[in-house]
């Protein structure tokens, strides 16, 4: 166990921090291996209740993976590492969903991508006023993964595809409505609540300390959203936004859309109208999920992403497709069957 993790038993809870307060607690492979074996130890052990996720600092309980070493690895021509870390950490991500125990975590700053992944599947999902949870991946040319991609398609109307594409930030109150948390709690109040879980008390008492109050602008955009995003395909949506007559709206859509890769949106939206039906699962969706992030490294714009967004920073990425022109074919062949390969939910060795 390194120091970027701390976990332990306390009291009746299996506890889980995050502690890389500086990277905003981003998750690593050796992180994801760690909180899985921890789920495995307490499973069958009956002095453990619940489990308790949280994270040191302020700013941040994890703002998503720690993608630097996929992008070494994947220019090195490496792309067998990203395989394996990617079929990992979905594999966390359906232990977390499918968990026989009470999994509880506290959201507060930002919460993205792989930390959605951590955060959000459990059974209980604490956020303050404050909190912010997105799932950006589009900007990095991939595609909503780590399970958001359920969340998504689950979200009211057609939220899912707007939330996706747009990478819009949720606070706390709208990541409620949106289905990417339960109860909005002041963060002065989670030392009690953590105290009191240690000592024993059910989680089902969390929902009294609950705030049902909060700012919200998802709903009163929800017609609008449902208008403009109702579209089968990304082209669909596009039309809609650029021959719409709330110009105000469609142009604030257009412009953060504008910014991520047109292949990653076109694959987001055919996997939300996918995962849109009843017997979809979580199994389901990070399936489907693997399917384009097995080909990340070596077919779709992730390289670039990475580079334009987090390693040169000049945001000025060259995307392999313009916006109005991604070939379907692009887009069936980034999520077609692997074969042999397709994500194995058993965990190996």
């Amino acid at each position: 166990m390194t120091s970027e993790i701390h976990i332990r038993r306390e009291g009746a809870a299996g506890r889980i921090t995050l502690d890389r307060p500086n990277a905003l607690n981003a998750l690593t492979y050796a992180m994801c291996g760690q909180i899985e074996t921890a789920l495995d130890a307490w499973e069958h052990d009956t002095s453990v209740k619940h489990i308790m996720i949280d994270a040191v600092g302020e700013k941040a309980f994890c703002a998503g993976g720690d993608i630097q070493d996929l992008y070494a690895a994947g220019k090195e021509g490496d792309f067998a590492f990203g395989q394996r870390f990617w079929a990992d950490e979905y594999r966390l991500n359906a232990r977390l969903a499918e968990y026989p125990k009470p999994v509880i975590s506290f959201l507060q700053g930002f919460t993205m991508g792989g930390g959605v992944g951590i955060g959000c599947h459990g059974s209980h999902r604490i956020v303050d006023a404050g909190s912010q949870i997105a799932m950006p991946e589009c900007s990095i040319g991939l595609v909503p993964d780590v399970g958001g991609s359920l969340i998504l398609a689950r979200a009211p109307g057609r939220l899912g595809a707007y939330l996706g594409l747009t990478t819009a930030r949720m606070k706390g109150a709208d990541a409620i409505y949106a289905g990417f948390a339960d109860f909005l709690i002041p963060q002065e109040a989670w030392p009690t609540l953590k105290d009191a879980l240690i000592a024993g008390e059910d989680a089902g008492s969390l929902a009294q300390n609950a705030v049902h109050t909060g700012e919200t602008t998802l709903p009163a955009l929800q017609d609008c959203i449902d208008a403009h995003f109702g579209g089968e395909t990304l082209g669909d949506i596009l039309h809609a936004l650029n021959t719409s007559v709330d110009t105000e709206f469609a142009a604030s859509a257009l412009k953060m859309i504008a910014r991520n890769s047109p292949l990653a949106m076109a694959c987001a939206v055919e996997m939300i109208a996918r995962l849109r039906a009843p017997d979809a699962d979580i199994r389901t969706a990070l399936a489907m999920e693997y399917r384009f992030t097995f080909r990340a490294l070596e077919h779709s714009d992730f390289i670039e992403g990475v580079r334009a967004q987090v390693i040169d920073k000049d945001r000025t990425p060259c995307w392999k497709h313009n916006l109005d022109d991604v070939p379907e074919e692009a887009c069936a062949q980034m999520l077609a069957s692997l074969g042999a390969d397709e994500l194995s939910f058993e965990k190996k060795g």
